[in-house]
């Protein structure tokens, strides 16, 4: 299967010819020191770095298409038609929920290269320093906490102006952030300004409410800060962009593959009296091929892949295996497990007395038009679609000492300068097309609830099962319930007199057993899924991998990706994303002595 392009790489595959493949025919070899299993948020951190050592060779084996000349995916502000188009996402529907009625919900995970990190909102938040302390408190590995961390999102980062070259004094604090790393991080490049001000504005005058935090990526995230983007001169900075930039996708000993879903791990073997795998089976096509990995698989298939391609491989619960006909290679009932994710809340929407919203773009055909050719006129890119529409600030707030939700659950955060909710406040909403709105989208960030990813069938192929397990837990439905109260707090500040109009939904003639119901009924997903192959201590009697990232039992096979983070960080995934998987290339440089 090699043919004759094998005869032109090998001649010229060391003087910058493209090495990203959308044929199998065209790849040069099926044999490589490391093979790493998607090109995702992670997969193309971990292949750009250990490509650093030029005597090592590395493919990336990547389900998706290109990223490439995706606009809906280039221009931020396009992202509410990016979401639901599903040429680019695997159009996952998660199993019915009790905790929300019985409903299923979609569950939106990228189907090109750069991954999530090319398709999600491009907020940028890292979490709370306690997040990290309590991971090495878990795995017993203090190179998981804050400190330890904190040098792994700075060498990821670029810290960029935004487009539109506002003084950004008093926006962010410029000594937590990074500056050379591929990763492009921004404040929002394109004002707001009414909508803006009120925000500020409340901070001073509920301050023992809604303080002002400078910036929540120090590690003490409580309060409201100016919302952070992984956006540079107006465009989506993703994995794909940053990690895999010319400059480094031409590397002679990098390979990507597109178009090639892994089934399983095959060539079972032994090494160091454990079992290992030294063949990766993929699709492409309708036809199955193997390649072989001499050195180390690793998996960054993403919390939904990951576990789906172990469990494939014969890793995970001996019972579950052995029902569905699957050979077991080892006995790891964790896999699949401990899912947590962010249950968001999406109706706190009121009617605005101000023409300063997002309607006046995306209810007006003619300025939608001419927004989108403002962004298109230069390569130095302006105007409103040069950001998300995500919001423009952002809250992490605790909740009441005297909640209800603590006599539910004892307190899940990771610490008290940690937060139970987000607040990302937007000077739109979710209404007709043309209706001025304003929204605090609510999530629980400390939730208690839990789910899983599990396969039901013997084809490698069939979508698994995606169970968050939503508001199973009735400290997120507390934690909720706070949250509305909080928000109607936040709005009762002068700042918004006569500027705030009624409810879309009117929550207020709710009582607190309709309103849980109400929650029940409408309680979306964030789609920050991980825990689904976590690590524990190296002793511990659960868990999916070893604090280094390695399987636990298994030789020559590690995951890095969000899967491996044990609970989910009060914070958008995408930043810890890239932080484990810096911190995991690391790990693996030093296990096979490889240069940096």
């Amino acid at each position: 299967m090699l043919f004759s392009s094998f005869i032109v790489l090998s001649l010229f595959g060391g003087v910058g010819l493209c090495k990203l493949y959308e044929d199998v025919a065209d790849l040069p070899k099926l044999h490589y020191d490391f093979v790493v299993v998607g090109g995702g948020t992670a997969g193309n951190v971990v292949a750009n770095r250990l490509t650093e050592d030029a005597n090592i060779t590395v493919l990336v084996l990547e389900a998706g298409l290109s990223n490439t000349g995706v606009a809906a995916s280039e221009v931020p502000f396009l992202l509410s038609e990016l979401i639901p188009d599903t040429t680019y996402s695997w159009n996952y529907t998660t199993v019915p929920m009790p905790g929300l009625d019985g409903r299923s919900v979609p569950y939106y995970r990228a189907y090109f290269l750069g991954g999530c990190s090319a398709h999600n909102g491009m907020v940028y938040t890292r979490g709370a320093a306690g997040d990290f302390n309590r991971y090495a408190n878990l795995t017993g590995d203090e190179g998981w906490s804050w400190d330890q961390i904190l040098p792994y999102f700075l060498k990821s980062e670029k810290w960029s102006p935004p487009a539109d070259h506002h003084d950004t004094d008093g926006q962010y604090n410029s000594t937590v952030h990074g500056t050379d790393g591929p990763i492009s991080v921004s404040l929002n490049g394109f004002a707001w300004s009414t909508f803006e001000d009120k925000v500020i504005q409340t901070t001073k005058e509920l301050p023992d409410d809604f303080p002002f935090n400078l910036d929540m990526n120090s590690g003490q995230p409580l309060g409201i800060s100016w919302l952070q983007s992984t956006i540079g001169n107006g465009e989506r900075s993703s994995s794909a962009t940053g990690y895999l930039a010319p400059k480094f996708i031409k590397r002679s000993n990098l390979d990507v593959l597109l178009h090639a879903q892994v089934s399983r791990l095959v060539n079972e073997t032994k090494a160091d009296g454990k079992p290992a795998f030294k063949g990766v089976e993929f699709k492409y096509g309708d036809s199955l091929f193997v390649v072989k990995a001499s050195k180390e698989i690793i998996l960054s298939a993403g919390p939904v892949g990951t576990p789906q391609i172990l469990m494939n491989s014969g890793i995970g619960a001996h019972s579950a295996l052995k029902a569905l006909g699957i050979p077991t290679v080892l006995d790891l009932p964790s896999v699949g497990q401990n899912a947590s994710d962010h249950p968001s809340f999406y109706a706190m929407q009121w009617e605005v007395n101000s023409d300063d919203t997002f309607a006046s773009i995306t209810g007006n055909a003619t300025r939608y038009a001419e927004g989108l050719a403002q962004w298109n006129a230069s390569a130095k890119h302006t105007g409103p679609f040069v950001d998300s529409g995500v919001g423009t600030h952002i809250g992490y707030l605790r909740l009441p000492a005297d909640s209800p939700a603590f006599v539910a659950h004892a307190d899940p955060s990771a610490g008290p300068d940690a937060p139970h909710l987000e607040f990302t406040f937007l000077p739109g909403g979710y209404g007709t097309a043309g209706q001025n709105l304003m929204t605090i989208d609510i999530a629980v960030v400390s939730p208690v609830s839990r789910g899983s990813v599990v396969i039901n069938s013997s084809d490698p192929f069939a979508p698994p099962l995606i169970d968050p397990g939503y508001l199973s837990s009735d400290f997120d439905v507390f934690a909720l319930l706070d949250g509305i109260s909080m928000a109607q707090r936040f709005v009762s500040a002068p700042a918004w007199d006569g500027y705030i109009g009624a409810m879309t939904t009117n929550l207020t003639g709710l009582n607190d057993v309709e309103l849980a119901a109400f929650i029940r009924e409408t309680t979306g997903s964030s789609y920050h899924l991980v825990g689904t192959a976590g690590m524990s201590a190296s002793d511990a009697s659960y868990g999916v991998v070893d604090p280094d990232l390695q399987v636990k039992g298994m030789s020559g096979l590690s995951v890095i990706d969000a899967s491996v983070v044990p609970i989910v960080p009060a914070a958008h995934t995408a930043a810890v994303t890239y932080a484990f998987a810096e911190r995991g290339a690391d790990l693996v440089k030093q296990r096979w002595s490889l240069s940096t």
